[in-house]
């Protein structure tokens, strides 16, 4: 398992960086292009944790380590709610 949230984090360290680093050069040319790719980049950089955690439900899940499971779509959850929760309904 731990290989596998390595490669995780890894690869999508990179994906990210990548994004922002080409939404940067993209902006020199268009500047609306090149945000969207370079916050494309930043809101993979937050959503990793939350697939690490999403990729240990599933390793527990398929060792039937149900106790982990368990612990892991917890924490999936707390997330999720926070998500929802911290979400601003007011349209300006």
């Amino acid at each position: 398992m731990e290989g596998l949230v390595a490669l995780l984090l890894r690869y999508g360290t990179w994906i990210a960086s990548i994004a922002i680093g080409c939404g940067l050069a993209l902006a020199v040319f268009d500047s609306r292009l090149g945000t969207h790719v370079a916050t494309a980049g930043i809101a993979l950089f937050i959503l990793l944790p939350s697939l690490r955690v999403l990729l240990m439900l599933v390793v527990f899940v398929r060792e039937r380590d149900y106790r982990f499971a368990a612990i892991a779509a917890l924490v999936l959850t707390i997330i999720l709610v926070g998500i929802f929760l911290g979400k601003d309904t007011r349209r300006s």
